[in-house]
């Protein structure tokens, strides 16, 4: 059995196995009064913050954004590739069965949304702060503003409001000087 490529992980990012995490509202609320969003591009219909998304069908990793103000909370892990004929992956291992096709990561999304604010959207992402990761610096150092959230944040949706296990970073792409700017700058 084999996973199709698409936007979401549920074997990777949270120790509970589900990459589904819905942003919490709160946070999005003081986000969206600054940049009013009007395009959520990794979301569910049960999870979606902005009334135009994109969902695992859609894939917005193949969809335009510009010129939206978009928002982006992307699955957290590492992309994957196809496994081989004699795979003894341990996350295939787990999850119990192998994929034949690649399956985006956050450095994907991290790129896809740099691209798109170069076409004039502007991105703004929920991301894990993993400052030691490749994806970090190829994809968000030097290009992008960020800030770090203070503390924990407690993630909601499919009956969790746990703390997350790491700390939290919003990533912020502009797009080209007269491209769509924010209602509010810092």
């Amino acid at each position: 059995m084999s996973q199709p490529a698409g936007l979401f992980r549920s074997d990777l990012a949270f120790s509970t196995g589900n990459g589904e995490w819905e942003t919490p509202q709160d946070f999005f609320d003081k986000l969206n009064a600054e940049f009013h969003f009007d395009l959520d591009v990794c979301a569910t219909p049960q999870n979606a913050k902005c009334a135009t998304y994109f969902t695992r069908e859609q894939d917005g990793l193949r969809m335009p954004w510009a010129p939206h103000r978009a928002f982006c909370n992307p699955p957290y892990g590492d992309p994957e590739q196809p496994c081989k004929r004699i795979c003894t992956k341990k996350r295939c291992v787990k999850r119990g069965h192998h994929t034949s096709v690649y399956i985006p990561g956050i450095i994907d999304w991290m790129a896809k949304s740099r691209r798109e604010a170069q076409q004039g959207a502007l991105v703004v992402c929920l991301v894990p702060s993993r400052t030691d990761t490749r994806w970090w610096h190829r994809e968000i150092m030097g290009h992008a503003e960020i800030r770090f959230v203070e503390g924990r944040l407690r993630f909601g949706g499919a009956g969790h409001n746990n703390p997350a296990p790491f700390p939290s970073a919003v990533v912020i792409y502009r797009p080209p000087a007269g491209g769509t700017q924010p209602a509010c700058r810092l």
